[in-house]
C-alpha cells in the first residue's frame, strides 16, 4: 500500500515511529558498514533481536554475529549452519550485502563477482535458512535502480566468453535480486525488493569521479543519508498491505524495468540459480 506521508526524504525512524519490534529476530547481511550497519542499529533501537551476518565479525560491536562470505558457497553453507545454532527462527531476513561496479573478479566458485555476491550467495543463504523462517516472515532483498541497465545475460551470465562490463554486470545482478524476490513470492514467502536510493557508502569505492557524477544524475534524486537509505527497507519489513513480490523505492511501491518482471525470467532464474548453487527449496522447505 502506498504511503503518501512517506517519500525520498523519509527516515527509518519516521517509518518505525510507534512500531515495536520486540520479539522479532532480524538477520542482516553486510551489516559491518554502510547501509547494513545503519539498518542493524535502527532495528535494534526499535527492539529487534538482531544478528549481523558479515565477512568480518570483528567489525561489528555490541551485536550477535555470524561469519558470512557470500563469494563462497562453502562460506554461505557455514554461515547457514551457524545461524541454525544461533537463532531458533528468523522473522526478518535482510539480504543487504553487495558489491558495485567492481573490476572483473571471480568468486571461489568461478562466478562473476557481482552476480555471485549480490544474487547467488543470497539465493543459497535464503534456501538454507528457509526452514527457520517464521510464519509471516519477510525477506527484504536490497536491489537498485541500476537494474535498468541490464536484464539477465542468459548466454553468458558470468562473462566467460564475452568482454566484461562492470555496469552491465551490476545491472544484471540487481535484476536478479528483483526476479528472485518475485520467485520467493510465488512460493508463498513474503518478499520485497527495495531500492534504497543513492547513498555515499563504501559501495561506491570502485567508482571514478565521473562515474560518481553519473550515478548521481541517473538516481533521479538527491543523495540520501543512511537513515533515509534504510527507510524503504524497514518500510518493506513492517508496513501492511504491500503485495508480496513488490519492488519498492522511496517508501512506495514502484515499477521496475519490464525485464525484471517477466514470468519466464522469474522461473528461469530460479531454476538456473538452484543449479548454480546446487541447492533448492520447495514452498519454503529446503531439500
Amino acid at each position: 500500500m502506498s504511503s503518501p506521508q512517506f517519500g525520498p526524504s523519509t527516515t527509518a525512524d519516521e517509518v518505525l515511529a510507534g512500531v515495536d519490534l520486540a520479539g522479532k529476530v532480524a538477520v542482516v547481511t553486510g551489516a559491518s558498514s554502510g547501509l547494513g550497519r545503519e539498518l542493524l542499529a535502527v532495528l535494534a533501537a526499535h527492539g529487534a533481536d538482531v544478528v549481523a551476518a558479515v565477512r568480518n565479525p570483528a567489525k561489528v560491536d555490541g551485536h550477535r554475529t555470524v561469519e558470512l562470505d557470500l563469494a563462497s558457497l562453502a562460506g554461505v553453507r557455514s554461515a547457514a549452519t551457524a545461524l541454525a545454532h544461533e537463532v531458533p527462527r528468523i522473522d526478518l531476513l535482510f539480504n543487504n550485502a553487495g558489491v558495485m561496479a567492481t573490476p572483473e573478479t571471480r568468486t571461489a566458485d568461478d562466478f562473476e563477482l557481482q552476480l555471485g555476491t549480490n544474487h547467488l550467495g543470497h539465493f543459497l543463504l535464503t534456501t538454507l535458512v528457509a526452514s527457520q523462517l517464521s510464519a509471516g516472515a519477510r525477506v527484504i532483498n536490497t536491489t537498485s535502480l541500476g537494474h535498468m541497465v541490464s536484464g539477465m545475460r542468459w548466454d553468458d551470465p558470468h562473462f566467460r566468453t564475452t568482454p566484461y562490463d562492470k555496469w552491465v554486470a551490476y545491472g544484471q545482478s540487481k535484476t536478479a535480486n528483483i526476479l528472485f524476490t518475485m520467485g520467493l513470492a510465488e512460493r508463498g514467502i513474503t518478499a520485497y525488493a527495495a531500492h534504497p536510493g543513492s547513498i555515499d557508502t563504501g559501495l561506491l569505492r570502485h567508482l571514478t569521479t565521473d562515474e560518481l557524477a553519473f550515478v548521481a544524475q541517473v538516481s533521479q534524486s538527491e543523495a540520501k543519508t543512511p537513515q533515509q537509505g534504510v527507510a524503504t527497507l524497514v518500510w518493506g519489513a513492517t508496513a501492511t498491505g504491500i503485495p508480496s513480490g513488490s519492488y519498492l523505492a522511496d517508501c512506495q511501491i514502484a515499477e521496475p524495468a519490464p525485464h525484471a518482471t517477466e514470468p519466464a525470467a522469474i522461473d528461469r532464474l530460479w531454476r538456473w540459480s538452484a543449479q548454480q548453487v546446487r541447492a533448492s527449496f520447495d514452498a519454503g522447505s529446503p531439500r
